[in-house]
């Protein structure tokens, strides 16, 4: 009696039930999926595109939970946009001195890096945060420029999705000593034109305060197209014009692109120089949050 062939081998992996290709391709990086895998067939395509194999990714990856109920417009755009999420800012929190920061204004005593909590000052909400940068008595600005796509967002997304800018910022006086500060975020095209900016009126405190830390939080929303740039400047200086560093101190500065995007009922799509937000941040120039700790 002849013995039964076996079965088969099977002559592609197209073969196998779509099922088992989509849980295959959780396991492969997400651009090889887009600039590799994604051309390969008109059967790889149709799969890559379903929204079902980026929710897979969402979970494998810890994006999501099983018993996630938020709902997600477009899981392919979420999981880049989560797989990206982190500080755009180099060094915030004064840890390698002051690496990464343009100078853009020195005066008085210079920029310095003291530890938290520091003379006439009270700690940080966050215990992680070790450091601060503190001004002196003359004007003191720093700044950082975030290249949006060197950072892995491409012109697409930013001009199609447009997800939510989460703007952050925090700062403290001495208490013996008063100071005034300032901060400027800009959304800048290609070119640095201004396409949305937040510039609050500077906060003055005064001398023999509470020296508590304050955070500063803005989000830029329904931006106009083109944005590839920001622009995050901050600074300040004392105002008994004291010798030393005596002006405000500043720590744990954040720039977040978030996963979501907020759409107002009125168009967005701004003419050339028109500063989105600027006439809001005049209004409230807290806006989101403003705690005092």
């Amino acid at each position: 009696m002849d013995a039964p062939h076996p079965k088969a081998a099977l002559d592609s992996i197209n073969e196998l039930p779509e099922n088992i290709l989509l849980e295959l391709f959780t396991h492969v990086p997400a651009r090889q999926l887009l600039l590799n895998c994604r051309l390969v067939c008109s059967l790889w395509r149709d799969l890559i595109d379903l929204m079902t194999l980026w929710k897979r990714k969402c979970l494998r990856e810890g994006f999501i939970t099983e018993d996630w109920d938020q709902p997600v417009a477009d899981w392919k755009i979420f999981y880049f946009l989560r797989s990206l999420h982190r500080n755009l800012l180099r060094n915030p929190c004064a840890e390698e001195d002051m690496f990464a920061w343009q100078i853009d204004f020195n005066g008085g005593d210079r920029w310095k890096v003291e530890s938290l909590p520091g003379a006439h000052g009270t700690d940080f909400p966050d215990p992680k945060v070790k450091k601060y940068f503190v001004t002196s008595y003359e004007m003191c600005l720093k700044s950082q420029l975030v290249d949006l796509v060197a950072e892995g967002y491409w012109e697409e997304l930013l001009d199609t999705f447009r997800p939510d800018i989460v703007v952050k910022d925090w700062f403290a006086a001495r208490a013996d000593c008063g100071c005034t500060y300032q901060l400027k975020v800009q959304l800048t095209s290609a070119d640095y034109f201004v396409l949305a900016s937040f510039e609050p009126p500077p906060v003055t405190i005064q001398q023999w305060n509470n020296a508590a830390w304050t955070e500063v939080s803005y989000t830029f929303s329904d931006y106009p197209r083109g944005v590839r740039y920001i622009l995050f400047q901050h600074g300040g200086s004392d105002t008994q014009y004291w010798a030393g560093w005596y002006g405000p101190r500043v720590t744990n500065s954040s720039i977040v692109v978030s996963h979501k995007r907020t759409r107002t009922q009125a168009s967005s799509e701004a003419q050339p120089g028109q500063k989105h937000g600027q006439e809001e941040a005049a209004q409230s120039p807290y806006q989101a949050v403003l705690q005092i700790f």
